[in-house]
C-alpha cells in the first residue's frame, strides 16, 4: 500500500491566519469565531501556524496554545495539519508531539529556514522528525521562505521517509510542480494544484488531491472549486477558480510575495474589511495601508464577496 493512503487529506484546506488583538496579543477569542466561519464555509482541512499564521512571531507556548485551543473546538471534525517548521528537529518534534495530543492530524514542515542546508542535511532533519513523531508528515517546499527549492531528486529521497506522506509543492514554476506530480503522486499526495485552466487541465487528466491556499479568505468559493469538480460540474469549478485567480493576480507577484503588503497582512485585511476576525499583525510586519484597502475591497466585489 503506497503511504498516500495512510491519510484522507483532499481538496482545499487553507494555512489560515492567526488573530491578534489591538495590542498585538494572540486572540484566541477571535481564533475560535474564525474557525467557525472556515468550517460554515465547508474548508477540506486547516493548516494551523503556517507561513501564514506568523508562526514566525509566534512564542513556542503560544504556538502550543493555539494548537490546543484549535484542537479542542475542530479536531477529529477537520483534519488538522500543525505548521511545526522550525530551526531544529528536536523544536519540530516537540511542537508535533504537542499537536498530536490534540486531535491534529499530520503536521507540516520546511526545511529550516534561513540556514539553506544542504541536501544531505535537509534529508537527515525529516529523517529527525519522522524517528521521533507519530504524526504524517507533509513536507512544505516553500522557495520564498527559506530560500531552498528543493529539486526532484531530494523530494524524490523525502518522499521515502517513512512518516511522509504529502508533499506540498509551493514552487512558482509549474513545470517543476507537474514533475514533481507526475513522479510521487502515486506513492504520496500532491498538493499545489493551481486552480485555474492549468490546474483542471491536470486534475481532470490525472486525478489530484488538492490546494494548500492561503487563507480561505474567499469563503466557500475555494472548496466548491474541488466540490464541483467532484461533481463533474467543471463550467463551476472553473468560475470559483476564476475568483481565486482573481485574489492571486491582483494582490500578489508571479513568485507569490505580497504586492502592498506580507501575505500574512493582506489576508487579514481581506477577513477584516468583510467584517470577519483577521485582526492585526505582529512586527516585524505592518498591517496594509489604508491606502491599499480599496484595491482589496474592489478584489472582493469583483469575486461577489462585498
Amino acid at each position: 500500500m503506497s503511504k498516500r493512503a495512510r491519510v484522507e487529506w483532499r481538496g482545499y484546506i487553507p494555512a489560515i491566519t492567526t488573530p491578534f488583538d489591538a495590542d498585538q496579543a494572540l486572540d484566541l477569542r477571535a481564533m475560535g469565531e474564525l474557525l467557525e466561519w472556515l468550517e460554515a464555509e465547508g474548508m477540506h482541512g486547516l493548516v494551523i501556524a503556517g507561513t501564514t499564521g506568523e508562526w514566525t512571531s509566534l512564542s513556542a507556548a503560544e504556538r502550543k496554545a493555539l494548537f490546543t485551543a484549535v484542537g479542542e473546538q475542530v479536531g477529529r471534525r477537520l483534519p488538522l495539519l500543525a505548521g511545526c517548521t522550525a530551526f531544529t528537529a528536536r523544536e519540530v518534534t516537540d511542537f508535533a508531539n504537542h499537536a498530536g495530543e490534540h486531535y491534529f492530524d499530520g503536521i507540516l514542515v520546511t526545511p529550516p529556514p534561513y540556514l539553506r542546508p544542504s541536501a544531505e542535511e535537509i534529508v537527515a532533519f525529516f529523517e529527525e522528525v519522522s524517528r521521533h513523531s507519530r504524526l504524517p508528515i507533509c513536507v512544505y517546499n516553500w522557495p520564498p521562505g527559506t530560500g531552498i527549492d528543493m529539486p526532484l531528486e531530494l523530494l524524490q529521497r523525502l518522499a521515502e521517509i517513512e512518516n511522509v506522506v504529502a508533499i506540498k509543492q509551493s514552487t512558482s514554476d509549474l513545470r517543476r510542480f507537474v514533475q514533481t506530480f507526475f513522479a510521487l503522486n502515486d506513492t504520496v499526495r500532491i498538493f499545489g494544484h493551481t486552480m485555474d485552466e492549468h490546474g483542471l487541465a491536470l486534475l481532470q487528466a490525472r486525478g489530484g488531491d488538492g490546494t494548500m491556499g492561503a487563507g480561505g479568505v474567499l469563503g466557500r468559493e475555494h472548496p466548491d472549486f474541488y466540490n464541483h469538480l467532484w461533481a463533474g460540474n467543471i463550467d463551476a469549478a472553473r468560475e470559483c477558480g476564476r475568483k481565486d485567480r482573481l485574489t492571486l493576480d491582483r494582490w500578489y507577484t508571479p513568485e507569490l510575495v505580497g504586492r502592498f503588503g506580507s501575505g500574512p497582512a493582506v489576508l487579514k485585511a481581506a477577513l477584516n474589511v468583510q467584517g470577519l476576525p483577521g485582526g492585526k499583525v505582529r512586527p516585524p510586519l505592518h498591517d496594509v495601508a489604508d491606502a491599499h484597502l480599496d484595491t482589496i475591497r474592489e478584489t472582493l466585489a469583483a469575486a461577489g464577496r462585498m
